[in-house]
């Protein structure tokens, strides 16, 4: 390699490491009600098959995966992500373009009534970054959904080792 491609294949190595969380292969996972929605959890919505799968390398962004069930009869427009302890989280989009798999930021995503909302790999996905130490699979980390309206909505995510998208 010359002087100028090694930094350039290292630099493409560091943006393609946080994009390997959110390409994880995989079926959608069970929508299941919960039960341990925190008090202020919006009437009608239900969370359910939430799950962060840890990065493969430490310090790249995780990816959480849900569903948001509405039940009510309002639409309602999920707005934010908040994952408890970690330094971000950022709902995300991976698009088909040109051949390409891009990911872009969601801004907030409306859900109507009777509609299930579905974050899966290769398509809406939270990326998690600066996750709190310690985190093991198996264990749990609480997700709360905030809607365009203040309201919000909480329940665990279990946590999976890398590669739990596939």
């Amino acid at each position: 390699m010359n002087r100028f491609s090694r930094p350039l294949a290292f630099g493409l190595a560091a943006l393609a490491l946080p994009l390997a969380a959110c390409r994880q292969n995989g079926a959608a996972p069970e929508t299941v009600q919960t039960s341990e929605s925190a008090p202020e959890a919006k009437p009608g919505l239900s969370l359910g098959g939430g799950r962060l799968i840890l990065p493969a390398v430490s310090g790249n962004p995780a990816a959480a995966y849900f569903s948001l069930t509405n039940g009510s009869d309002k639409a309602v427009t999920l707005a934010a992500v908040d994952v408890a302890g970690a330094g971000m989280a950022m709902m995300h989009q991976t698009m088909e373009t040109s051949g390409h798999s891009t990911m872009g930021e969601m801004k907030q995503d409306e859900v109507k009534p009777g509609e299930t909302l579905v974050f899966a790999p290769g398509g809406k996905h939270v990326m998690v970054s600066d996750l709190p130490a310690g985190l093991k699979p198996g264990g749990t980390i609480e997700i709360t959904l905030i809607f365009a309206d203040g309201d919000k909505l909480s329940a665990p995510l279990t946590i999976e080792a890398p590669g739990g998208g596939a």
